[in-house]
């Protein structure tokens, strides 16, 4: 095929009115579906490659292509160089992490890169046209370069243009982004509006749905983990698109041990079987990209929605499900979960098998459940660990991304957390807004997240540049799944010689090597951290101690422990008795079955890698090294502390002094002289837990607090509450009137003082008139009143009240008092509230019952006008 059938691709229709918006207004947002050429075929255009075709005038210099993953960028630039009749490094170059071959007209560059260079060089010298392609997919990587090149243009470098570049034709947000519009501050004059949008028609081949749903339901997706009985459903579903249709088959998958799982299934499918993620080979991904003779089942992750074209793409099958990060902020973990994917990415998925001819998809979901899966994915500002974000933003000079003309704003949450994680790692000024420290700016340098920055930084100084930057590298990157969870393992596999088709060794000896070379860039003078351990030249500072649980690997344990506890300070880990690590963060963690380092036994772990599955109490350690005491101390030295601790435990007042490495607790001793007022408040605490029976309840102070509780439901405020709650929050004070120490002390505690203090002025002065004590009866008799129930009660001898038409009422006359007539025994005979009414009325029956039992006692006729007495009738 010759260079000009290559490059007669559908995009080329809306090159004349891309050149005019830029024209015009230096911006625009170019709307193509996949497969149009948007990625090749512009670029090659505006760099004046395309025969027939000329460039826009005048000639702005470079073409950078931004794509959001390193395998759509060496693929973008493979394409481009083939259709070129080049070879990738000529015309058009690639740089991504590992790889730098910029070439001449043309670079194709990570959005990682692309902000990496910005930091150094913000005016991008020496382009001419910036394209940030596959904007629709909102990675936050993506969100930041747009946003930091409106701010290139609109200050630095107006001349420059800018292209989004979509795959979806919902471009108004972009439109009003890089038209300056309220979105965003920057990209366009006022006034001019949104930017223009060029729209290219892709042929529309129909799709046929096919709603291929498991036969019976099965568990969603929980965590990282996909149910195998589902992707045994999903590879049943591609066996039967082989036997149904024509063409290649591209079946999505969320990530590569679903692939690989689902791969297995197929074996002895008549059809070639090839897996593309983000860790596959180039070879693999070359043999994706290429038409073949023989029929294929192309297994991806979502890299092949929209970033990649698959020729002979004839099917779909789609699992429905995707990634999205999470973050635990509490806990400091990170991962990645599985979900349910949208429905528009679910049409974009389709789409694939309709980009040549008409197609199938085969959907592993009902049409029902279709209709319920949200719109469109979430942006991953909203979901991702901010940590790199925040520092780029602050070394950008917006700490608080108020002026970024960002697609959505940060989680202020989010933000926060990671703030004050640049904050323990010395990256950002205390106050002053946040403003970026030269440590900080050293740390951006680094290419890699802030804490890994971190860990090569002030590891270089205690392991030597070389390793550092080798576990760096190796944390930098997902672990092949055969790696297991032994760090050292995995690195000590790493620096054998590998075969040459290794493709993750030889990405990890290029970047250890990169990071090596940022270190000497940097020089030895790059401020450290602060706290122990972190003072001193570059010159590497010999080990604490040496780990290792197999002799042999001690030092490297050594050495890969330090780096991963500098990195991660709050994972180091020690074992709990019985079972599981406690994390220097407070969250418990497990290993799991089979696991290399169980074995071993460690009592201290650097936990590299770890995740908390959802619903769990316990974090998952997925990666870790064994280290000893003394580098868990040395390491994560910013998190050790000595404090005093004085709480109530086992029933009584504990003070020691306690040695703790974050949440994991070193060594204690008991406490000479704890602070009284913290010995107080855990006696207090005490008598939350243990209840006010605790203190000293004579008869003489549960009636005081009976009859205050009666005032204060009676008469309301100024009288005190009674109930638990209200007393205990009073409790502190009684404490340090009595001098308690511990529980045997409570008791000292003068319970009948320490509620009389509760009482205002004026209450004391009224109580014996509100809720007296006692009262006098016609007998002569002062009779003590009850008022532990709901209503005061004077229980008293019928004889001893003959003659009182009413008993007296309580509380100012508000409530009455209920009487208590009892026997000559002392037994009750009769209850009321009314005794004028009872003499009249309830008395005859009494009279009746009780006198000939008590003979010797007056029973009278007349009980009114009867004269009270306590005594009974002489004997005759």
């Amino acid at each position: 095929m010759d260079r000009t059938r290559r490059m007669d691709l559908p995009v080329r229709a809306a090159v004349p009115a891309l050149f005019a918006a830029l024209a015009e207004r230096g911006a625009a947002v170019l709307a193509a579906p996949p497969g149009t050429g948007k990625t090749t075929f512009v670029p090659l255009a505006l760099a004046g490659l395309v025969p027939d075709l000329p460039p826009p005038a005048p000639p702005h210099g470079k073409v950078i292509v931004v794509e959001p993953r390193r395998l759509a960028a060496r693929a973008a630039a493979r394409r481009m160089a083939w259709l070129l009749g080049e070879r990738v490094g000529g015309s058009v170059g690639v740089t991504v992490r590992g790889e730098h071959r910029p070439g001449t007209l043309i670079e194709v560059v990570t959005t990682g890169v692309l902000l990496q260079r910005l930091q150094s060089d913000p005016e991008l010298d020496g382009a001419g046209t910036v394209i940030l392609d596959e904007c629709h997919e909102r990675h936050l990587d993506a969100d930041t370069a747009l946003a930091f090149m409106l701010d290139v243009r609109a200050v630095l470098r107006p001349e420059l243009r800018l292209i989004a570049a979509s795959a979806t034709a919902d471009t108004a947000p972009w439109a009003r982004l890089l038209g300056g519009g309220p979105e965003g501050a920057g990209g366009g004059e006022e006034g001019h509006g949104p930017a223009p949008v060029v729209e290219t028609e892709a042929v529309a081949h129909p799709v046929e749905v096919v709603w291929a749903p498991p036969a019976r339901p099965l568990p969603p997706p929980h965590g990282m983990r996909v149910d195998p009985a589902f992707l045994a459903h999903v590879a049943a579903t591609v066996r039967r698109a082989l036997a149904e249709r024509d063409g290649d088959v591209l079946c999505f998958l969320p990530g590569a041990g679903e692939i690989a799982r689902v791969a297995g299934a197929l074996r002895g499918a008549d059809a070639e079987v090839l897996q593309v993620h983000g860790q596959a080979p180039a070879a693999v991904q070359d043999a994706v990209l290429a038409p073949a003779d023989r029929r294929r089942v192309v297994l991806a992750t979502s890299v092949a929605e929209s970033s990649l074209t698959v020729p002979g793409v004839r099917v779909v099958v789609d699992s429905g499900l995707a990634r999205e990060p999470r973050t635990d902020h509490a806990r400091g973990l990170g991962a990645l979960t599985t979900v349910r994917a949208s429905r528009a990415t679910a049409d974009q998925r389709a789409g694939r098998a309709g980009r040549e001819a008409p197609g199938t998809v085969y959907r592993c979901w009902t049409q029902a459940e279709h209709e319920r899966l949200p719109a469109r994915p979430r942006p991953e500002i909203e979901l991702a660990d901010l940590t790199g974000f925040a520092l780029r933003i602050a070394c950008w000079g917006e700490p608080d991304a108020r002026g970024l003309a960002l697609p959505d704003p940060p989680p202020e949450a989010a933000l926060r957390a990671a703030r004050a994680t640049l904050h323990a790692l010395g990256a950002l000024e205390a106050g002053h807004g946040g403003q970026v420290t030269e440590r900080g700016r050293s740390l951006a340098r680094m290419g890699v997240e802030p804490r890994l920055a971190r860990a090569l930084l002030d590891g270089s100084r205690r392991v030597g540049a070389r390793a550092a930057a080798q576990i760096v590298a190796l944390l930098s990157e997902p672990p092949p799944r055969s790696a297991g969870d032994d760090l050292t393992a995995a690195w000590r596999a790493l620096r054998r010689e590998g075969p040459p088709a290794d493709a993750h060794a030889a990405r990890w000896r290029e970047e250890a090597r990169r990071l090596q070379r940022a270190l000497g860039e940097l020089g030895t003078g790059a401020p450290a951290a602060g706290g122990p351990g972190d003072r001193g030249s570059g010159r590497p500072r010999p080990l604490a101690g040496t780990g290792g649980h197999d002799g042999a690997g001690g030092h490297d344990d050594a050495v890969a422990g330090t780096v991963v506890a500098l990195a991660f300070p709050e994972r180091v880990a020690r074992a709990r008795p019985g079972q599981g690590y406690l994390m220097a963060s407070g969250t418990g963690a497990v290993l799991a079955e089979g696991s290399a380092l169980a074995a071993a036994r460690a009592p201290w772990l650097a936990v590299a890698i770890a995740d908390r599955p959802a619903g769990s109490a316990s974090a998952r350690i997925r990666q870790a090294v064994v280290i000893d005491a003394e580098i868990a101390r040395e390491a994560a030295a910013p998190l050790l502390s000595r404090e005093d601790e004085v709480a109530w435990r086992d029933g009584d007042v504990v003070a020691r002094t306690v040695r703790r490495l974050g949440a994991i607790e070193l060594a204690a001793e008991p406490a000479a002289r704890p602070d009284p007022g913290r010995v107080r408040d855990a006696l207090a605490e005490g008598l939350r837990a243990e209840g006010l029976a605790l203190l000293n309840w004579t008869r003489a102070a549960g009636e005081l607090r009976d009859r205050l509780a009666f005032c204060h439901r009676a008469l309301g405020e100024p009288w005190p509450a009674m109930d638990d709650a209200a007393l205990l929050e009073h409790a502190a004070g009684w404490l340090a009137g009595a001098g308690a120490r511990r529980r045997a002390d409570l008791a000292r505690v003068d319970v009948v003082a320490a509620l009389r203090g509760l009482l205002p002025w004026e209450c004391a002065a009224r109580l014996e008139e509100m809720a007296p004590e006692r009262i006098e009866v016609p007998s002569g008799s002062r009779v003590r009143i009850d008022y532990s129930g709901e209503r005061p009660v004077l229980a008293v001898k019928l004889q001893e009240l003959f003659g009182w038409d009413a008993a007296p009422r309580l509380a100012g006359g508000r409530v009455p008092l209920t009487v208590h007539l009892l026997s000559p025994a002392g037994r009750p005979a009769a209850v009321t509230s009314d005794l004028a009414s009872f003499w009249r009325e309830g008395y005859k029956a009494v009279r009746a019952e009780l006198r000939g039992r008590y003979p010797r006692h007056p029973w009278p006729e007349d009980p009114a006008g009867a004269a009270a007495t306590r005594r009974a009738n002489p004997r005759r």
